[in-house]
């Protein structure tokens, strides 16, 4: 049984903000990514995904966030975000056509 997880396993979404818009112009793009990931993963995982090459991964862990919904406390997830530099000239065109 081989050890490496399906990329849909290893990227769980992009985020599509106007600040990741932005982004997207200079050839970064952000992702939502499994808690485990590791660098490697992920690069392979936007690659298989998306058909592009991978310059550089960026990886930054989120904590949790204390929240209040009315009276209730509460606290979010714990959130780990990918930020893919991709090769020059290249794009992923699913990402900015759904905005």
């Amino acid at each position: 049984m081989s050890s490496e997880r399906h990329p849909s396993d290893i990227i769980r979404y992009p985020i599509i903000s106007e600040k990741s818009m932005d982004y997207t112009d200079i050839g970064k793009y952000i992702f939502v990514v499994a808690p485990k990931a590791t660098k490697a993963e992920i690069r392979r995982a936007i690659s298989e995904l998306y058909s592009v090459d991978v310059v550089k991964v960026n990886v930054v862990n989120l904590p949790r966030k204390p929240k209040m919904w009315g009276r209730h406390r509460f606290k979010t997830g714990k959130v780990r975000k990918a930020i893919v530099t991709l090769a020059e000239g290249q794009t992923i065109p699913q990402i900015t056509e759904a905005v």
